[in-house]
């Protein structure tokens, strides 16, 4: 179907400006979808598509769950929206008790935005408000990392480190951010299965920063457990928990972005819990409520909020928030989805799934053009050669196939990404990743 083609099926594509798509070629031969239901999505010309990417990261629980219609029908025929500004409603309470009976540690105050974009700029408000609350208002510098991916706001692209999401806006960008070195490194952790044994090390580059910068003058280390939308970098053994002892060394909040791996992608309910490393504050979207309906949030630890809000005048103690922070249709599709990760106990499904899903895709490995596999619970990447002279081309025409095929993957650069939804079965990862092998052999 070309553009003009779906024009007269009374679908105009001229009028949706699309974001993060290549939006002349994508018109020009559009991939629409239709509809949903369990692992597989309907193309737009009525073909079964296996979804190995939970939409966007985020359909952890399966498409079109009937828990969760039914929840979202019955709170839009109820009541479609109540304020949050010096008002509630029961639903928000109720989705802010059930996600923080998952959240690590004391991690157990919850505050609502609508994605994982608006949540880091709200952990990244909250670090500020904090210190200054504490009495340490110089402390306003960021540490993010390289090829970080912490949303599009000006704070997650100041503290992310994805080139081309920066180039264009970096005289817009916040003054005081450095960066941590990436965690990658093919040449010496090629097709590790888990976390790489190599690379520990890279944490101590905090060190060097908290030198240049002096540690009175560092908020926060924000970093994805598991770096996502960049391509899957697994952290290396130990990295993790050296982060956080430096942090804590030097009176440093740290922030785990968990847009991604939060909401069982590891086989635990977020990636903290899996390596035993409990942040300060931690954002998540996606998976929060299936994405049925936007939302993100932001888990803070007692001493973050108690620090904030006890000690603040009488009066209003954050000065943030948006219109529809704990919105009741996406709050009551929260609560819902967290019903059924529990009842189907979809976390420990994930950690029973993660073996098969490793075997699968470490298969990869001897497929033409491959040069890295990388996987850590229900997700992974594929690295694959770069065409000389045309950077990102071999993995599209990959993923262009596959979707062709039946098969819906990834790709960012010419790395291929893989997160099923949490309800996947053996027989769909052998789908998946036979259906890639085949495509790579096609591919030249």
């Amino acid at each position: 179907m070309n553009q003009r083609e779906a024009n007269s099926g009374s679908l105009d594509l001229s009028a949706f400006w699309m974001p993060f798509t290549a939006n002349r070629q994508f018109k020009s031969a559009p991939r629409l979808l239709s509809g949903a239901k369990g692992m597989y999505y309907t193309s737009y010309d009525g073909r079964r598509i296996l979804d190995g990417t939970a939409g966007l990261w985020c359909v952890n629980a399966g498409h079109c769950r009937d828990e969760i219609v039914a929840a979202v029908r019955e709170q839009a025929e109820e009541m479609d929206f109540a304020p949050t500004f010096q008002m509630g409603h029961p639903k928000a309470f109720e989705a802010a008790t059930k996600i923080a009976k998952h959240t690590p540690g004391d991690l157990k105050h919850i505050f609502f935005t609508n994605s994982g974009s608006e949540a880091v700029d709200t952990a990244l408000k909250i670090a500020l408000a904090y210190h200054r609350s504490r009495g340490e208002g110089q402390r306003t510098r960021f540490i993010g990392r390289e090829r970080g991916y912490h949303g599009v706001g000006f704070g997650g692209i100041s503290v992310g480190g994805i080139a081309p999401n920066r180039k264009a806006y970096s005289g817009g960008l916040l003054p005081s951010v450095d960066h941590l070195p990436h965690t990658l490194n093919i040449a010496e952790a090629a097709f590790s299965k888990g976390q790489p044994a190599w690379g520990a090390h890279l944490a101590d580059e905090l060190e060097r920063l908290v030198t240049l910068h002096d540690a009175s003058t560092i908020a926060a280390v924000i970093v994805e457990p598991v770096a996502g939308s960049t391509g899957v970098l697994i952290p290396p053994q130990g990295y993790l928990q050296r982060l956080r002892e430096i942090c804590d060394k030097h009176g440093i909040l740290l922030i785990f972005d968990e847009v991604i791996t939060g909401w069982g992608r590891l086989g635990a309910p977020f990636a903290a819990q899996y390596f035993n490393v409990t942040p300060d504050l931690l954002t998540m979207a996606k998976g929060t409520n299936n994405a049925a309906a936007p939302l993100g949030a932001v888990a803070a630890s007692h001493a973050i909020h108690d620090t904030i809000v006890n000690g603040a005048p009488a009066g209003i103690e954050l000065f943030h928030g948006y219109t529809y922070s704990g919105h009741p249709i996406a709050t009551a599709a929260a609560c819902a989805t967290i019903d059924l990760y529990e009842r189907e106990q979809l976390f420990e499904r994930a950690a029973r799934m993660s073996p098969v899903f490793e075997t699968a895709i470490h298969k990869l490995r001897s497929e033409p053009h491959v040069i890295d596999v990388r996987n850590l619970g229900l997700v992974g990447g594929v690295e694959l050669k770069p065409r000389d002279g045309a950077p990102g081309a071999r993995a599209y025409e990959v993923f262009v196939k596959c979707f062709e095929k039946g098969v819906l993957t990834r790709y960012t650069g010419d790395i291929l990404a893989f997160s099923p939804p949490l309800i996947v079965d053996e027989q769909q990862i052998d789908e998946i990743f036979t259906t890639v092998a085949q495509v790579l052999r096609e591919t030249d």
